[in-house]
């Protein structure tokens, strides 16, 4: 449904959202959420309304780009994103009508030449930026032009500019240690030059690389430049993030939403909320490092990340939003070092959005929310109804 003539002036919404932050129980854990200390969360489900969501459809396990766009309210199934995509506008490269774009995590390689690490022992910035830096300057292809930017810790920007590029070329990354790099796949005939690309600019990666502390690049996420509809258009909203990581930046930036400075951590999130309070509508904060926890079976760290942003969750809640969200774009279970297709809880707070018999903040507690369990992308239209920024529909 076009929602766009029940648009009406009204009140601020904040989104907040920790990455992978739904969980599993299973005979010997209870999820991440279910077993953090979260008092202040606890206290904002009491007070307001919860929920499970579904990012895409039940069963299908979803990347960050789909479960954030689904999170703005945006059909996921109709508005498909490359990572690569999403990495460009992120750290703000100029990317052009024709270029492909992918996502790169810097890796190492064992002596069969396996993936021994997918993430290169999550690199730090100053050891990757010189190295990114070197493939920048190293790369050259005859009639094509290689751009690599460094996003964060292992995370790398790769565009190819040239004539005849087509993005449909299989993702070379493996997903799972001790197996090679795939090799990059046309999955069109139109494609078949690019995917020739990307093979010789991995071969001239790996030799740029030899001997240092990551060996290779692992490519997935190949795109090209695309248009979203407009955040503003469909919701009334002057949007802007805190979003501190570039991928999270990027898909803020597609629909629409201005990029606030990017903050050095959870605090700098909050304060420069703070400081843009009366400049906006809409803001949306997004906390990177549950979904790190998650990825790495870290239970004890990802414990401990819920319980850092519920900290937050008191300075939060005195920028007094009229609608305040509090869920995840995905899960990312410890038990599975990776992303799932499991629901999501969500908690939505405020002066007019109801109150249900729910006091906790957990998956099994959201079951029973009066939220009930829906489509990620239906929350949206929720908190514009809770913020009072649509009219009544008919006479």
């Amino acid at each position: 449904m076009d929602i766009t003539p029940l648009l009406q002036p009204g009140g601020k919404i904040l989104l907040v959202v920790a990455d992978g932050l739904g969980g599993m129980a299973d005979a010997v854990h209870d999820t991440e959420l279910e077993q953090a200390d979260t008092p202040h969360l606890d206290r904002l489900a009491a007070e307001g309304v919860t929920g499970l969501a579904t990012p895409v459809l039940p069963g299908i396990t979803p990347g960050s780009g789909p479960g954030h766009l689904a999170l703005f309210g945006y059909d996921p199934l109709q508005h498909e994103l490359g990572r690569g995509v999403l990495s460009a506008t992120g750290v703000e490269f100029d990317l052009r009508p024709g270029d492909v774009a992918a996502r790169g995590n810097l890796a190492t390689f064992d002596d069969d030449g396996n993936v021994a690490d997918r993430r290169a022992g999550r690199i730090d910035d100053a050891k990757a930026e010189p190295l990114v830096a070197r493939l920048d300057e190293g790369v050259r292809i005859d009639g094509v032009e290689v751009f690599f930017r460094h996003e964060a810790s292992h995370r790398v920007l790769l565009v190819v500019r040239g004539e005849g590029l087509d993005p449909r070329v299989s993702d070379t990354d493996p997903e799972i240690e001790g197996r090679p790099p795939k090799a990059p796949e046309a999955l069109d005939p139109a494609a078949r030059h690019t995917a020739e690309v990307v093979a010789e600019v991995e071969r001239q990666v790996r030799e740029l690389l030899a001997g240092e502390p990551a060996h290779g690049l692992l490519l997935r996420g190949f795109d090209t430049l695309q248009h979203l509809p407009s955040f503003t258009d469909r919701y009334g909203l002057h949007a802007a993030t805190v979003a501190i990581y570039p991928m999270y930046r990027g898909v803020a930036h597609l629909v629409g939403m201005d990029l606030l400075p990017r903050p050095d951590d959870l605090d700098g999130q909050v304060a420069a909320m703070a400081d843009h309070w009366d400049d906006y509508d809409y803001f949306f904060l997004h906390h990177k490092y549950t979904d790190e926890a998650g990825h790495d079976g870290d239970r004890p760290r990802k414990v401990a990340e819920i319980e850092r942003l519920d900290a937050a969750m008191p300075a939060i809640r005195d920028l007094a939003p009229d609608v305040l969200v509090v869920t995840g774009d995905h899960a990312t279970p410890t038990q599975l070092h990776a992303h799932s297709w499991h629901p999501v809880p969500v908690l939505m707070w405020g002066p007019h959005v109801g109150r249900d018999h729910v006091d906790r903040f957990g998956e099994r507690a959201c079951l029973q929310g009066g939220l009930g369990q829906r489509p990620t992308r239906e929350f949206m239209p929720l908190a514009l109804a809770a913020a009072g920024r649509l009219r009544k529909y008919g006479a």
